[in-house]
C-alpha cells in the first residue's frame, strides 16, 4: 500500500508543477475557452491540462518500475498492460491538444477514440469477461471482448467530456471513482490471496494522483482548463484500469468477499457505471432543455442557462459547493458500488443509506451563504465574455 500511495504523490506533485507550464504554453499558442453562453466561467481561460496530467501519469509510471515490490519477477505483464495504456493516453491526450487549438471535427475526434481503443485490442488489452446481473461470470470470445472494450471505452470517454461543466467536476469525479476502483482492485486482490501488485491498481493510481494535482490550479477559480486533452486521457484510463483486471486474472479467481462471502465483480463496469450515473441528472436535464426550446420555437442548440449546475447555483449553491455536490454523489455510486460488492449485510445497506439521505439533503436542502449574482447568470453572453490579455492574444 505504501508503494501505491508513494505512486499517487509522484503523479499529483508532477501534475501540479507541470500544469504551470502547460498553462503557459496554452497562452503562447492561443488555446483558450472562449466565453459561451452556456458557460458558467465568466473570463477566457487556457486550456491545456490533459499536457500536465499526462506528463504525471508518465513520471509516476517510471517510479513505480523502480519500486521493490511493484516491480517484483512476474510483474513484466502489469506493466506492460500499464505501458500499453500510457502509450495509448499519450496519444489520444495528443488528438486532445489538436482539437484544444484547431478544434478538430466530432467524427475525426470519434475516430481517434475508436483507433485508440483499437489499439488496446490490438496489445491484448480488452475484456475478457463480464459479471452477471444474477452473479456469476461471462466469459467472451475475442470478438465479443474486443467489441466491448471500444465501446466501453469510447462512451466512457464522452462521459467525462459531458461531465466537465464546472471547475473541478470532472477532475473530482473521476478521481474519487479511481479512487474506488483502486481500493476494489487491492481489496479483492488481498482477499483472494492475488498479487497486490496489480495492473487495474496501478492505473488508477496513476489516475488518481494525477487528477489530485490538477485540482490544485482547476478547483474554482479556475486558473486551467483540462480541454479535450484532459476529458479524453481520463476517460480512457478509467475505463483502461477496469479492462486490464479482466484480462490479469483467471475468470474464477477472484471470487471471495471481504466478509466470507462472495464477491461481485461489478465495479469491473464501474468506470461506465459512474459518469453514466452522474449523468442520469445532465441528461434528463438535455432532455428538458430540448422541450424547452421547442416550446420556444428556438434552435434546440441555442444555448441556456438553465441546465443542472445553473440550477444549483440558482437554488444557492455556490460554484464550489456546486461542485463539491457532484462529487458527493460521485463519491455514493463509487464507493457504494465497491462496498456491495466486497461486503454485505444490514450494517452495509444502513450506511449507504444514511450516505444517500444525506447527500440527497445536502443537494436540495443545504444552502450557499454566499449571495448568488442574478444578473450574471441572466446575462447574455456577450456581457459575460471579457477580451482575453493582450498579451495572450498576441501570443505572448
Amino acid at each position: 500500500m505504501r508503494e501505491y500511495l508513494l505512486v499517487v504523490l509522484v503523479a499529483a506533485a508532477v501534475t501540479y508543477l507541470a500544469t504551470v507550464v502547460a498553462r503557459e504554453l496554452a497562452l503562447r499558442w492561443g488555446a483558450v475557452a472562449r466565453v459561451r453562453g452556456r458557460d458558467v466561467h465568466v473570463t477566457p481561460i487556457p486550456y491545456f491540462g490533459g499536457m500536465a496530467m499526462l506528463v504525471g501519469i508518465v513520471a509516476a509510471y517510471g517510479v513505480a518500475r523502480q519500486l521493490p515490490f511493484l516491480s517484483y519477477r512476474g510483474s513484466e505483464s502489469m506493466f506492460r498492460d500499464a505501458g500499453v495504456v500510457v502509450l495509448a493516453g499519450a496519444f489520444i491526450c495528443l488528438v486532445g491538444i489538436a482539437d484544444d487549438l484547431w478544434e478538430i471535427s466530432p467524427p475525426m475526434k470519434a475516430g481517434a477514440q475508436v483507433l485508440v481503443a483499437s489499439g488496446l485490442v490490438l496489445s491484448n488489452v480488452q475484456f475478457y469477461s463480464v459479471p452477471l446481473p444474477g452473479g456469476g461470470i461471462f466469459v467472451m470470445d475475442e470478438l465479443q471482448g474486443a467489441l466491448l472494450t471500444v465501446v466501453i471505452v469510447v462512451v466512457t470517454v464522452n462521459a467525462v467530456n459531458f461531465v466537465d461543466g464546472l471547475d473541478g467536476l470532472a477532475a473530482g469525479v473521476v478521481g474519487i471513482g479511481a479512487l474506488a476502483f483502486f481500493w476494489f482492485c487491492y481489496q479483492l486482490a488481498n482477499v483472494n490471496g492475488a498479487t497486490l501488485a496489480n495492473t487495474g491498481a496501478l492505473l488508477s493510481a496513476l489516475l488518481a494522483g494525477a487528477c489530485l494535482g490538477f485540482l490544485g490550479h482547476n478547483f474554482h477559480p479556475a486558473r486551467l482548463f483540462m480541454g479535450d486533452s484532459g476529458s479524453m486521457l481520463i476517460g480512457l484510463m478509467l475505463s483502461a484500469s477496469a479492462i486490464t483486471l479482466t484480462g490479469q486474472f483467471p475468470a474464477t479467481e477472484l471470487t471471495a468477499g471481504a466478509d466470507g462471502g462472495t464477491a461481485s465483480l461489478l465495479p469491473v463496469l464501474l468506470p461506465v457505471l459512474l459518469p453514466v450515473a452522474i449523468l442520469i441528472i445532465p441528461l434528463t436535464d438535455l432532455v428538458l432543455a430540448v422541450l424547452r426550446r421547442a416550446k420556444k420555437r428556438v434552435s434546440p442548440f441555442e444555448a441556456d442557462k438553465q441546465h443542472l449546475h445553473h440550477r444549483l447555483l440558482e437554488i444557492g449553491h455556490s460554484h464550489r459547493r456546486a461542485v463539491l455536490v457532484m462529487w458527493m454523489w460521485a463519491a455514493l455510486v463509487g464507493f457504494g458500488t465497491v462496498t456491495m460488492s466486497l461486503y454485505s449485510g444490514a450494517l452495509v445497506a444502513a450506511v449507504l443509506a444514511v450516505g444517500f439521505v444525506a447527500t440527497l439533503a445536502v443537494t436540495l436542502l443545504v444552502r450557499s451563504a454566499e449571495p448568488v449574482d442574478e444578473e450574471a447568470l441572466a446575462a447574455p453572453p456577450e456581457e459575460l465574455a471579457t477580451p482575453p490579455d493582450e498579451g495572450a492574444a498576441e501570443g505572448l
